[in-house]
């Protein structure tokens, strides 16, 4: 039986070229418009449920920046939680985060909270590609595949990315999993089932 996350050495080498490509790339744009922008659509084309548990993230180097968004879903009565980086092989956890709460520093360059244990059930997903059928490449080490696998049916996962991150195709394999949709800078992108 095959490990989680073991892929084909082709599959592997096209996802290490495209997270290089799009890391490259992502050094010129603004993370802070962007997020100001994405706001906006997804408060108007898909908010969370009301009473939803909403986890969203710390961003990191250039990832659109989405802490305007978290506040404008707490100010809207949205509990809000932040992944909880676990051992190389888990699924995150998350903990509740208001803003003004303290922050600890957490493996690869983010942050976590330190409120209680949480579990979302609308999830902002971080990303480096996206394609229309709704697969993501991530930075590679599968918390996110692994932490949308785990949780209850029901739960929404929702990508957030500059819309120049999307390619026609993300290199993907069976244990990727695939997004409910994708906001963007330029708005909201649904995925579609082929």
């Amino acid at each position: 039986m095959a490990a989680p996350h073991s892929f084909s050495p082709d599959l592997t080498e096209a996802k290490r070229a495209l997270r290089q490509r799009m890391l490259a790339a992502r050094e010129a744009w603004d993370p802070a418009a962007a997020g100001l922008a994405l706001m906006g659509h997804v408060l108007a084309e898909a908010p969370p449920p009301e009473g939803a548990v909403v986890s969203g993230f710390w961003p990191i180097g250039k990832e659109v920046d989405i802490r305007p968004l978290l506040q404008a879903l707490r100010e809207r009565g949205h509990a809000v939680v932040l992944p909880v980086t676990q051992k190389r092989g888990n699924p995150l956890s998350f903990r509740r985060w208001r803003p003004g709460d303290a922050l600890e520093p957490e493996r690869f360059g983010t942050f976590r909270p330190i409120g209680e244990p949480a579990v979302p059930d609308f999830l902002l997903v971080p990303l480096l590609a996206f394609d229309r059928r709704g697969h993501r490449l991530g930075y590679g080490a599968g918390f996110y595949d692994r932490t949308l696998a785990a949780l209850p049916s029901g739960r929404y996962a929702l990508g957030v990315a500059y819309a120049a991150q999307e390619v026609p195709e993300v290199p993907a394999g069976p244990t990727d999993i695939r997004l409910d949709a994708v906001a963007t800078d330029r708005g909201i992108i649904l995925v579609t089932e082929s």
